[in-house]
């Protein structure tokens, strides 16, 4: 592709504070009049890389705002006229009109299957960039993609089913489990996620085989608080089960439900939103129905001695923080030079969290957001200074303030007659996973309205919600 000299790309140094503006000057061309004498008819290649692009992106956990502005992008750079795309939650459309007497070219794209890959979101956002520098030629972003699709991820199977495991026996040492309690959590969330394995196989729905390994996880939890009674070891066994809710907690796309909403993607935020009811509603029901019959057996459950998450600063606290945070990118497969960052973004979000609640005597609400927002605005500054996405960043760091001690203890109230008390946790508990949602998405606009830029146009310039707003007038 040769690059236009009237609209010269931006260069390496301002790359990702000049792509909105690039996109904006070659657009006004290429939306010039439908019946200009002059018509050029799309090329098929391009379009079906634009829709490839945008279907991987939307099935990897990248937002639909991001997803549009990469295919708009994708759509100038490769010279697709007068081009218009529709995301939503499951679906993606591209149209583009050649002009003159030629009818619009249409394709779609629907996503039928999710797995969360930031591997491949990161590598699909350096396609995007390079191609909207003019660096690579479509023969060679279509070769792009390909690799990409086929690619192993940065870690073996087993390190990605481990991490996952890691997440709640780090969880369960920062609500005060000891070693064993901490191995215990890793064995059990392993094995849930191995049960949710094998249901997801033979077609199982993925409501079930979340509650599947909940059950699973719960029964060893409470297996652990019947033994550690009846030989009065003094476990903190319920840490078991915080943990392993910790692990299931869906972190992203409570985000993304946020983000999409504030930026006018309605219908999509609606179905994110209702995805993470439904994966709670797994939870509830499955760490509800081992904790109904473990009471009905006799198992001595004192809501006095659950686990808290509290506002401890110890040292066991920091490297749970670390860790859940770290866990939580591995088994998102964030590259492995990202880690060290994720982690230090996972100490800082419980240090401002405990710190605000300790200073002022905060609500747990109130600090769960001042984290959130420094978690927003220090993973977009990142994302921008290297020129890499933004959710590998802020999902897992978020991971340590995840509410899923205050989650059982609303459940385990509610089993024990406790209704009113249980029902204001479990309120709780969803008013902290929103805060944070719209904590990290806060932060990340404050960036916005001080530096402009980001991937394909992330900046304050043009963006299609803030035109929604009096602001943009």
């Amino acid at each position: 592709m040769v690059q236009d000299p009237q609209f010269p790309a931006p260069n390496e140094d301002n790359l990702l504070s000049r792509l909105r503006d690039w996109r904006a000057a070659r657009e006004a061309e290429m939306h010039s009049d439908l019946f200009d004498e002059v018509v050029e008819l799309p090329d098929p290649r391009a379009l079906d890389l634009v829709l490839r692009v945008g279907e991987l992106l939307l099935a990897s956990g990248e937002s639909t705002e991001v997803v549009s502005e990469s295919m708009l992008s994708l759509s100038v750079a490769f010279d697709l006229p007068r081009s218009e795309v529709s995301v939503t939650f499951t679906a993606i459309t591209l149209s583009t009109h050649p002009g003159g007497d030629h009818p619009p070219v249409t394709g779609e794209r629907v996503v039928r299957r999710r797995t969360l890959d930031y591997f491949r979101v990161n590598e699909l956002h350096a396609l995007v960039q390079d191609a909207a520098l003019g660096a690579v030629e479509l023969e060679g972003a279509i070769a792009r993609l390909r690799a990409i699709k086929r690619a192993h991820p940065p870690y073996p199977n087993w390190l990605i089913v481990t991490g996952f495991g890691l997440i709640a026996s780090s969880a369960s040492l920062m609500v005060g489990g000891q070693a064993i309690v901490a191995a215990a959590a890793f064995l059990a969330t392993v094995l849930g996620d191995r049960a949710s394995a094998f249901l997801a196989r033979r077609g199982v729905a993925e409501f079930y085989q979340m509650t599947a390994a909940t059950v699973v996880a719960s029964s060893i939890g409470v297996a652990l608080l019947w033994g550690s009674d009846r030989m009065e070891l003094e476990l903190q066994a319920g840490a078991v089960i915080t943990g392993n809710i910790m692990a299931l907690l869906p972190g992203r796309p409570l985000v993304a439900s946020l983000q999409e909403g504030i930026s006018g993607s309605y219908v999509s935020a609606s179905a994110r939103l209702l995805e993470v009811f439904l994966t709670l509603g797994a939870i509830i029901a499955g760490v509800g129905a081992v904790a109904y019959t473990a009471v009905r057996l006799g198992v001595n459950v004192n809501l006095d001695d659950l686990p808290t998450i509290g506002t401890d600063l110890g040292l066991p606290v920091l490297i749970g923080s670390a860790g859940i945070a770290m866990a939580f990118a591995v088994s998102l497969t964030v590259p492995p030079r990202m880690l060290p960052w994720i982690g230090a973004m996972g100490v800082m979000i419980w240090v401002i969290y405990a710190g605000v609640r300790s200073l002022v005597d905060a609500p747990p609400i109130v600090g769960t957001a001042a984290g959130a927002v420094a978690v927003g605005v220090a993973g977009h500054a990142l994302a921008r200074h290297t020129r890499r996405p933004v959710l590998p960043y802020v999902i897992p760091a978020i991971a340590p303030l995840l509410p899923g001690s205050i989650l059982y203890r609303g459940l385990l109230e509610i089993t024990l007659s406790q209704p009113v008390q249980g029902l204001l946790s479990l309120s709780e508990a969803v008013a902290i996973g929103l805060g944070l949602g719209a904590g990290v998405s806060f932060g990340g606009e404050l960036v916005r309205a001080f530096q402009r830029g980001g991937l394909a146009g992330a900046g304050r310039r043009s963006r299609p919600a803030a035109r929604r707003s009096r602001g943009a007038a």
